[in-house]
């Protein structure tokens, strides 16, 4: 496979698990496994914030208020996944014609 298509497969991987990191922060902070007031948690939670609320924002107001349940997280994992695999397959295509 090409080294450019590996970058972007690589980078798309990437941003997959920084939004499951989110979630799993986001429900330690819920429960209160882990808190806030640390300044390294606190750090950790403010990037993954910055990274994934530029795509988890617009998917939010689309979204139907579900009470204290957000599914935007699941939406753009569906949708991180579903840009990864077109990817690939337009990404081997190309190379390959």
């Amino acid at each position: 496979m090409h080294p450019v298509l590996l970058l972007i497969i690589t980078v798309i991987d990437f941003y997959f698990y920084l939004v499951i990191a989110m979630v799993i922060l986001s429900w330690l902070v819920a429960f209160n496994v882990v808190n806030l007031n640390n300044q390294f948690v606190r750090q950790v939670q403010h990037l993954l914030h910055r990274v994934t609320e530029p795509l988890l924002g617009p998917i939010r107001r689309f979204m139907p208020d579900l009470g204290g349940i957000d599914l935007s997280p699941v939406v753009l994992l569906i949708g991180v996944m579903f840009v990864r695999n077109m990817v690939s397959y337009y990404g081997v295509q190309l190379l390959a014609g």
